[in-house]
């Protein structure tokens, strides 16, 4: 395996977004990788078959998106100093729409990323019966290493 100069990390804006990116720059900065920190917004394509009061869906999804984008540029302005002091130099940020899972490995793809590290936490019970592990379906079907990390509970943090 060559040497690692790309890592993307999906992330969600959660409370365990900080220890995820943690984990990711700590990698990028010790293979002096760019660190490309990834959003998306879930399609609402999925959505089409209920029934809703007409709505401008357009205007709702680029405002969901604008307010996304100020996001993740807040996110990595306020981590800047302390990703620099883990030796990352290059903090990319994007925001995307559509399938989450295959919007990360669409992305990881196209960037030419060598390894994708994500928190494996999301969905529980009902919900990831329904929609399914982002997580796991990005480590089925991505075409570069993935890496999983599990944010720690209070109850791993009090062991």
């Amino acid at each position: 395996m060559e040497d690692i100069k790309r890592i993307v990390t999906p992330i969600d804006f959660s409370d365990n977004t900080e220890t995820v990116v943690s984990t990711a720059a700590c990698i990028a900065g010790k293979f002096s990788a760019d660190l490309d920190l990834v959003y998306v917004a879930e399609s609402f394509e999925d959505y089409t078959t209920f029934r809703t009061p007409p709505a401008n869906l357009p205007a709702l999804i680029e405002e969901l998106l604008n307010s996304a984008k100020e996001q993740m540029n807040a996110f990595i302005a306020k981590n800047k100093e302390k990703f620099s002091a883990l030796g990352v130099s290059t903090i990319n940020g994007e925001v995307l729409s559509g399938d989450i899972a295959e919007q990360i490995i669409k992305y990881a793809g196209d960037a030419n990323e060598q390894i994708i590290v994500m928190g494996t936490h999301g969905y529980k019970g009902f919900n990831r019966l329904v929609f399914g592990s982002v997580a796991e379906k990005v480590v089925k079907t991505a075409c570069c290493p993935v890496m999983t990390i599990k944010p720690c509970s209070k109850e791993c943090k009090t062991k």
